[in-house]
């Protein structure tokens, strides 16, 4: 039985040395040598294949010494079935341009994360290159805020996902964003895990409505004192008990998905009043401190006459 599948794998490797091979063929080859210029390739065939290093890929990053690894099979496209030397030309990066958008469609619904060195800093965004073909990355699209000062990216190596592919105009689109907000949502639902009902959280004010005020309790969490929760005493409206900035003490009231409601004055009722309750009598009613023996008051006048028995 291995002698008849030796044998049979013989004919098949007889069969493909006879192939002929025409320009615009894309092939699957074996890398056998890398040199400084050049990619050699084992095409199955009577010569070898020769990938020069400018057909080799379109990403100015690419290293033919650190990215053409011998025993990898490539695929690449013939550009000259023979020449002068006798030898099969092929380019990896023609081969890539036809081949690779039908994978970079497949990313895109997998939602596959790639690394992307940024290369350049173009009009509203920067560029990278994903499987070797060029993408832009909007500004809008590289931090979960837009991005102004797209220079200050260039170098620096960002996670992103494919947000637009279009083969028939070769455009690719990318976003970091969506990684981003993906990563902080996520860390905003481990750090809501933590707190339960009637926590007490500490912060500054952030934001003032009509309707209540938000606080920043750390962790990257905001949640909202409504009006109503601020004090005991009616108010109008929350700038009438605070002002932006101000730190406040709350206790958590109720966790709704990513919604924290507060309460400022839960706290106040929590603490025990302290205070003696002291009137100050207007001075109309006082009695007249230069007689002190006798009351003339307002209020001794009108007991004047009442027997108490």
């Amino acid at each position: 039985m291995s002698e008849e599948k030796s044998m049979k794998d013989y004919e098949n490797e007889l069969e493909r040395s006879f192939q002929v091979l025409r320009e615009g063929d894309i092939l699957d080859v074996t890398v056998i040598g890398v040199s400084d210029t050049e990619v050699t390739v084992d095409l199955n065939y009577y010569t070898e294949g020769i990938i020069p290093i400018e057909e080799c890929s379109d990403d100015p990053s690419f290293s033919i010494k650190k990215d053409m690894i011998i025993g990898d099979v490539i695929q690449a496209m013939v550009l000259d079935p023979e020449n002068a030397s006798g030898n099969v030309i092929l380019s990896r990066k023609e081969a890539n341009r036809v081949l690779v958008w039908d994978e970079l469609k497949e990313d895109m619904a997998d939602g596959t994360v790639f690394d992307v060195k940024i290369t350049e800093a173009v009009p509203a965004g920067v560029v990278g290159y994903v499987r070797g073909i060029r993408a832009f990355i909007p500004a809008s699209q590289l931090a979960l805020t837009y991005v102004e000062d797209t220079e200050s990216y260039v170098g620096m190596t960002v996670q992103a996902v494919i947000i637009t592919v279009e083969k028939d105009i070769q455009k690719l689109v990318l976003s970091a964003k969506m990684i981003q907000k993906e990563r902080a949502l996520a860390e905003k639902t481990q750090h809501i895990g933590r707190l339960t009902t009637g926590d007490l959280v500490e912060g500054p004010v952030t934001r003032m409505e009509s309707y209540g005020v938000f606080i920043d309790i750390g962790e990257g969490l905001t949640g909202l004192c409504h009006i109503s929760q601020i004090t005991n005493k009616f108010i109008k409206s929350p700038k009438e008990e605070l002002k932006m900035g101000q730190v406040v003490k709350a206790k958590i009231l109720k966790i709704e998905g990513d919604r924290i409601s507060l309460s400022i004055k839960a706290l106040r009722e929590d603490e025990p009043d302290t205070g003696e309750e002291s009137y100050e009598i207007p001075e109309a009613y006082s009695a007249d401190s230069a007689d002190k023996d006798q009351d003339t008051s307002p209020f001794a006048k009108l007991l004047q006459g009442i027997k108490l028995e």
